[in-house]
């Protein structure tokens, strides 16, 4: 729970438990959605921001099924970076995460360029699929990447790399529309989802 001026909010956060720094991706809207995101991208070195003393949610990592499927929209990929970052730094080994993040336009992937590193160093460990919903859009000009809603392609990705139920385990991260869309593809297929919804953050 962060906060700024008497405004708080719930905030997932980027940042592993070995980093000395809070990081957290927000996402710029025009008020009245985005108060606090405003408050806090104003911020400057010695403004004072609140944080309460202890982090809460159950939208951690669970090493039980070797293969994590992790589908986000926008600033949701937060919480599956920090996962990866912490499994690094812990030297775990016997896990890979798969990695669906959808936005409207490319500009808006705040960790592409980490996550695209990992995958190419550690094929083992990382799969990252970056997706633009808007692909046809003047802003989306120059996109090669895949195309489409994010939770579109999960079926695929599923296929691909012939993920099971036995020994994959499913988090979504993002607004409601995806998470939605999301369990009415994969549970005929047998799959639950760990779910969260980052509020104020995209």
């Amino acid at each position: 729970m962060i906060g700024r001026d008497g405004v708080e909010d719930i905030y997932s956060i980027v940042s592993a438990p070995h980093e000395r720094s809070l990081e957290l991706f927000l996402k710029l809207e025009p008020p009245p959605e985005a108060i606090l995101p405003t408050k806090l991208w104003s911020a400057r070195e010695g403004d004072t921001l609140t944080i309460r003393q202890t982090a809460r949610g159950n939208f951690t990592f669970d090493p039980a099924l070797p293969r994590k499927l992790l589908v986000a929209t926008g600033t949701g990929v937060s919480p599956f970076v920090s996962y990866i970052r912490d499994y690094l730094h812990n030297g775990h080994d016997g896990h890979h995460f798969h990695v669906l993040h959808g936005v409207s336009y490319h500009d808006e992937f705040g960790y592409d360029a980490e996550l695209e590193r990992l995958g190419r160093e550690r094929p083992d460990l990382v799969t990252y699929v970056p997706t633009v919903s808007r692909p046809h859009e003047e802003r989306n000009e120059g996109w090669r990447g895949q195309t489409g809603r994010v939770s579109e392609i999960v079926e695929r990705h599923i296929d691909r790399f012939a993920l099971t139920p036995g020994d994959t385990a499913v988090h979504a991260c993002g607004n409601g529309g995806m998470i939605g869309d999301l369990m009415t593809r994969i549970g005929p297929r047998g799959f639950t989802a760990q779910l969260d919804r980052p509020q104020k953050q995209g």
